[in-house]
Order: structure tokens, then sequence, then C-alpha cells
């Protein structure tokens, strides 16, 4: 206790408080004062007591030396300490810890200051308490006795150590008149309760001890009321234990806890170091400021090791918190980047990975002054004295540095403070490098899937489209949605949305390899249930064959899937569904709707038996097709239906472009950080002109082959296309020729000129041509690969009544631009 910066503090549960009887002996062993502790401890009241020797109430063991000799030996050590037996006054014996304390008094007066525990009355919780604990395990306690009027009459050695205040100064003297201030006032408080009620008081204070000037000390009194052969009060005993090892070992407990629940609540590196920065102010400094290797934000490793050398070492502001607002931006604001000077304790504690602890911090002289003396000199006015530097370790590299600075507080840190901050900092690196790893793997996820999307997406003549993904959020990581437009024969445009179950680098793999899938499954033309069919089977072998895999445990592997093609001839649009949601179809005059289609089992669930099933619809030209996947629909707060309500909404909004639009539906987004990949395609349906379009209907006889060709010179010279005339009437020579020799039926030849120009001939057999190497000398064989030599490429589909065989030839860029 000193005479500046009192506060009351918490007084100690009762748990806490020690069940201690006590009693006063003169120098000759008389009792002079009594307590009712003491009565209901050993059964003998006040009157029965004083003024009778100790030895007649509390007899010593028959193996303790006499009553002389043991007031010798308590003279010669200041006091005793130990465990007795002694008799209740009904009889039966009691097991007691007694302690013997030396007072002094006015003139070198001296006086005993008794006290004793039942130790058989102490519960295993009972005894963890701060005062009792000391009491048992022979702590100094400081005692100190006051009369009526609270003056001091009374006080030991360690009372006179515990303050820094000598003895000679406390007699006849209160506590207001040594130690002005409100804890004094409030000590004084609790000892007018004790001499009033009687019952023992605990109370808390703080004081500079002399032998540790630098820290203040906490205290626990306890406060007894002494009385006289009446009964009355004579005065009132304090007893005080040094708590401060307890309380700053519970203080530390508590911020640990607060550490588990408060850093690391999220996997993003900025957030967390700044949780970090939050926390240490002010449970343990003014000041903090967290600051990261230059590359570990961006999810990248410090190159450098712990004891390697390196090039200048450069940090990027993470975190920073200051009691004072204005003293934020005394050195960088977050995400600035700081440049360490190379001969600085910052940048040993980067090399060597050891902390650094500055109790008085010079802001006048040093590599960091030298380095920013603009900075040193905002140091200076902000009055930081006391510097900790605690690296930021993990898996043997330092992944940054926190630093810790007192300037309100004037207790310079000391050793158990800096023990506190390395443990803070060692629980913020596991989150840290949990986060880095995170981070590393998203980005690594986020790439690969990137590079699998595609990069550029165009319809064609049939549609224009506009595509956007938005990867999930850093806690959920990357998912497996994809998109796909692929460009069929016919002018025909294939659309494609599939999200794959899971996140992070499995999920956006097993998505490449599904988008590669449906690429190919589409290049064999088939129709949309068809190609879920096959497309079903494949995630089933996938996941078969993770489970066979040694050593690794089998991933869940199941997708859903939507596929559409629009045909711009016919201007209709066939579709199938696998689980996936439903498109949504916007027509010219602004009307939204979601069609009414097969749901379709997701992909790999083995429910082979429930076939999926396409629908055609007719799409007016300019028609939009919204195709997406649901994360844009589903979120935590809201459900599916009010998703779809908000995307119709954003669709309807008229006269803008599909990039614009694409946009304007992300904004719309409860959240722009969603917790799963959102993905949205749009395409608005355009039709060829009828004049773009050309078809003949043709007998089934050998004659056609003429009729074909004619036909097709003729179109080819109407749109200017005369240089292409040889080669396509060749191309028509050989399908007209193969669907009268295989196919039965009428046969059509069409000519589609878009961005090229097909030739297709479509008969009623169902059974697809395969090209054969021709023999030099048989005659067979030879019609496709002559095809296949002349068309830029070729190939079949099936339709309604059969198959239809097409071949591309390309258009010189001005026709093309028709």
């Amino acid at each position: 206790m000193t005479n500046t910066n009192h506060t009351l503090a918490e007084p100690v549960s009762p748990q806490e408080m020690p069940d201690a009887a006590i009693a006063m002996l003169d120098a000759e062993g008389t009792v002079v004062g009594w307590t009712h502790a003491a009565e209901q401890l050993v059964g003998y009241s006040a009157g029965e007591v004083v003024g009778r020797s100790a030895a007649h109430v509390l007899p010593p063991a028959e193996d303790a030396p006499s009553a002389s000799a043991f007031a010798e030996q308590c003279r010669a050590q200041e006091g005793w300490s130990g465990a007795v037996t002694v008799r209740h006054r009904d009889g039966h014996a009691i097991k007691m810890t007694l302690r013997i304390s030396l007072l002094w008094g006015r003139d070198a007066g001296t006086r005993w200051l008794v006290s004793v525990t039942d130790i058989g009355t102490l519960s295993s919780g009972a005894s963890m308490g701060t005062v009792r604990e000391s009491l048992l395990a022979r702590a100094p306690i400081g005692i100190a006795v006051y009369d009526p009027q609270l003056r001091c009459t009374w006080v030991s050695d360690v009372m006179e150590r515990h303050v820094g205040v000598p003895r000679d100064r406390w007699f006849g003297r209160r506590l207001k008149d040594l130690f002005p201030g409100f804890e004094a006032e409030a000590l004084e408080s609790v000892m007018r309760q004790v001499l009033e009620s009687g019952p023992t008081k605990v109370h808390e204070y703080r004081a500079w001890p002399l032998a540790d000037r630098g820290r203040a000390h906490l205290f626990s009194a306890s406060f007894f009321c002494l009385q006289d052969a009446d009964g009355k009060a004579l005065g009132v005993c304090s007893m005080s234990v040094d708590v401060t090892g307890n309380r700053r070992a519970r203080e530390r407990l508590a911020i640990l806890s607060e550490a588990s629940t408060r850093i690391g609540s999220s996997l993003d590196l900025m957030q967390t170091s700044q949780e970090l920065a939050d926390l240490a102010v002010p449970l343990l400094a003014d000041h903090a400021v967290v600051d990261l290797v230059e590359s570990v934000p961006f999810g990248v490793d410090p190159s450098a090791r712990i004891g390697t050398t390196s090039r200048r070492p450069v940090l990027r502001r993470a975190g920073v918190a200051s009691t004072e607002q204005g003293v934020l931006e005394l050195s960088a604001v977050r995400e600035e980047v700081i440049h360490v000077p190379p001969t600085s304790s910052f940048a040993a504690a980067l090399r060597t990975g050891r902390s650094h602890l500055e109790p008085v911090l010079d802001t006048h002289a040093g590599p960091w002054v030298d380095h920013d003396p603009m900075r040193a000199q905002k140091v200076r006015d902000s009055g930081i004295h006391s510097l900790m530097v605690v690296p930021i370790r993990a898996r043997r590299c330092v992944l940054g540095l926190a630093v810790f600075g007192r300037s309100e507080e004037p207790t310079p840190f000391q050793e158990d403070d800096l023990l506190l901050a390395e443990e803070l900092v060692t629980r913020a690196a596991l989150s840290l490098d949990n986060a880095l790893q995170y981070a590393r793997q998203r980005t690594a996820a986020l790439t690969l899937q990137r590079d699998l999307l595609p990069h550029h997406v165009g319809g064609g003549a049939a549609l224009d489209v506009a595509s956007r993904y938005v990867p999930a959020d850093m806690d959920h990581g990357v998912g497996g949605d994809w998109f796909d437009v692929i460009k069929l024969s016919g002018a025909r445009v294939a659309l494609v949305v599939g999200d794959v179950v899971g996140h992070g680098i499995n999920a956006a793999a097993t998505m490449g390899r599904l988008r590669t899938a449906v690429r190919t499954l589409a290049d064999m033309e088939l129709p949309p249930h068809e190609l879920l069919t096959h497309l079903d089977d494949t995630v089933r072998r996938l996941s078969e064959e993770d489970a066979d895999a040694p050593d690794q445990a089998p991933a869940a592997v199941g997708a859903t899937c939507l596929y559409a093609v629009y045909d711009p001839v016919t201007r209709r649009c066939t579709m199938a569904r696998a689980g996936h949601p439903p498109p949504a179809i916007i027509d010219p005059q602004g009307r939204t709707s979601f069609p009414d289609m097969p749901a379709g089992a997701p992909l790999g669930l083995g429910l082979g038996l429930v076939p999926f099933e396409s629908v055609e619809l007719q799409l007016p030209e300019g028609t939009l097709l919204a195709l997406y996947t649901d994360g844009l629909v589903e979120s935590r707060d809201d459900d599916i239906d009010m998703g779809l309500d908000r995307l119709g909404a954003a669709l309807a909004e008229s006269g803008s472009s599909l990039e614009d639009l694409c946009s304007h539906v992300i904004e719309t987004l409860p959240t722009q950080s969603p917790a799963d990949d959102v993905t949205l395609l749009l395409a608005r349906t355009r039709g060829l002109e009828a004049a773009q379009v050309a078809s003949w209907d043709l007998p089934n006889e050998p004659a056609a082959v003429r009729l074909a060709r004619q036909a097709a010179a003729r179109q080819l010279s109407e749109w200017g296309l005369e240089h292409l005339v040889a080669t396509v009437e060749l191309i028509v020579s050989e399908l007209v020729t193969n669907a009268i020799s295989y196919g039965g039926g009428p046969i059509c030849l069409r000519l589609i000129q878009h961005q090229v120009l097909t030739c297709e001939v479509s008969d009623s057999n169902t059974s697809h041509p395969r090209p054969r190497q021709p023999h030099t000398i048989g005659e067979n064989g030879r019609g496709l690969f002559l095809v296949a030599q002349l068309s830029r490429r070729w190939g079949s589909r099936s339709a309604t009544d059969g198959k239809v065989v097409w071949a591309e030839q390309d258009l010189p860029s001005k026709a093309v631009a028709m």
C-alpha cells in the first residue's frame, strides 16, 4: 500500500476466506484479545480466556518444550509455525495449524499474535483459496492491530516489508493519515464494518514493496475483531498475504481462455491478426501491432527459415489496436508495407525466432530510430515507454511479428508479461498457420478451377452469352461449380451448368473431369437425357475408383447438372437436369418463368432406375435463359423460393447488356462473401434468317444424288459461295449416296449458312456411319474418308425419326459477317 495509484480490488470469494481463530498475547503469554472465530473453534468465550495464560487455553503437546523455553524460541525466530493438537472445551481433540507472529508497538514493546486453523475442516476446494493456501504454506503474513479509533497500535516486520513504510511511522496513526487516497478510505470502511458486526472481512489492495518498487503487488487482507474480557471490541487485527502470483496466474488463465474464443474465428489471415491485436489491448498492453511477412497474406509461405539469412525483411501490417485512437497511426495503418531495419531488434526477432523485451524503451537512439526518425518522434510523443517484440512462429518459420507497447500503464513489461505475450502469440500462430495453409490450398483450388473453366464463352450465331463465377468465402472454400458453352453442329449450341459436391482442390479437380466428360459426350451429339445418363455412369465410376484407391479415404463424389441444347433454326430448346435448379426463362416481354421439368436424381447416387427426361420448349427470338447453381438462390438466411423471386426480379431488368445484367444479378446477393460458389450463365436467343437456311426433300433412289448436287450448287451461287461448289458437290454426293445405300424412307438435304457452312443429310436409319480405312482395290469405305478430307469437321447425330450426317466448310470472312 502506498500513497499513489490505489484502486479498490474485488474481494476474494468466500471460499478463500481463512477460518482462522485469532488470539493476541502480551509479552508474558497472557491472552489480551480474543475473536469470535476462536470461540467457535475451541469453545472458550472471550470472558473465559482474556486475562489468562495462553497455555491454559492452548496447551502444547506432550513433547513440546516448556512455556518459557518455547517463548525464548519464538523470540529468537520472531515467531513459530507448525501443527499442534489441542482440546476443545468439551474435551475432544482438534488437529490444528498454529502460527505465532511477533508484533512491535511503541517504545519497542512486543506482543504475540496467535492464529490457528482446524486442518480437519479444510476441503480440497477451500484449501486452494489464496489466503488459506498461504497460511498453510507458511507464506510471510503482514499483521497490524488497530484500536477502535482505527489508529495503529501494533505491527509486524513483514507488514513493514509489504508496504515499504517503517513501523515507527505507523503507531498512533490511521491509514488515511499514512496513505491518503481512495484505497485507505476503503480499508477503513471495511474495518468499521468488522468493529460493528464482528464477522471476518476480506479485502484486496495493491502496494509497491521495497524489494520490488518497480511492480505493483496484490495483497489480500483479512480483518478480525479482537474482543476484551467483556466481549467488547478491543480493536481490529489485519493479516495481509501477498497474492500477486495467484492473481496474475488467474488473470493469465483468463486472458488465455479468452484467446481461445476470440482468436482464430475465421480462416482469414488479416482478421486473425487483428483479433490478436484487439485481445492484447488493454488486457496486456496499451498498444499492439501485428505485422506479417509480406508474402503470408497472399497465401505464400515465408522463404526463409529460422536461423537463416534472407534479403532485407519486408512486412505488411495486418493488425493494430490502441487504447488511444490517435496512436493507431503512430507507425503504420493496416495493409501498409513495413521495411524493417536490418540491424534492429525487429529484424533480429525475425531472423532468430526469439522474443525481445525492452522494459525501458529508448526512443532517442538505435537503428530503427535512425531508419525512420519521423515515426520515432511519433512514438516519443505517444509516451510508449516499454516494448515487447514477439515473433510469430510456425513450422520453423517466422510468419511475422507481434509488438506490444505500454504508455498509460506506468509499470514496465516484465519477464512474466513476455511469457504471457508469447503464449498468446503461440495460440495466434497456430490459427495463422492454419489460415495460411488453407489460403494456399484455396489459391491452388481457385487457380485450378479458373484454369479449367472456359476463359471465353461464345454462342455463335445462336446465342449471345455472358457469365459470372464468384468463389465461396474463405471459411467455406472454393467449390466445384462449372459452366460451359459448347458449339454443336447445325448452328446449335449446348449450355451446361453443374455443381460438384464438396469444396477445395478435390472438388475443383472433379469438376474438371466432369467438364471434360460433358464436352466429350456433347461431341457425340447425344440428346440431353442420354448425355446425363452417360455422365451419371462417369460420376459413379469416379466414386468407385476413389474408393478402391489404397491408403486413401474415399471422397464424396456427386454432382448436379443442367444440360440444354438450343437450335436457332427451329428456335427450340431441349433440356434435362440431374438434381439441379431449373433455368429461369424471361420472354421478350420481360415475363419470368421457371419451367416445370423433371428434376432428375443428382449424378452418382446410383439411382439409374429413375431415367432422366428431356423437355422441349419453343423460345421466341430474344428470349433470355439463365442457368445458375444453387449458391445464387440459396443462403443461410433465405430459402430457395425467396432466392428464386430475387433472381427473377433482377433478370426482369430490361435494356441492359448481358454483361451488365450479370453484374446486377450478382450485386443482389444477400452477401458478397457467399458460403457457396455462385455461377451464373446468361444466354439471349437469336434465330437464323430464312435466307440462311435451304432444305430439299429427296427421293430414296439413285437419281437423288444428281438432284442434290444441282440444288446445292444453285444455292451456293445465290449465297455468293461459288468457290465452294465443287467441294460441296462431292460431300453432298457421298452423304446422299450413303443415305440411299444404308437408309430407308425419305431423304432430306439442308444447307445452313451461319459462322460456317453446314451440309446436313438426314434419313430414317438410326445406325450411325463409321468411317473405314479404304482398301487399295476395294470400292467401299472411300466415301466418308473423302468427306473427312474435304471438311473442317464432320459427324452424325440422332434425330426423331432416324439420324443426321453433317459436314462443315469454312466460310470467307465476308460471308461470315453476313
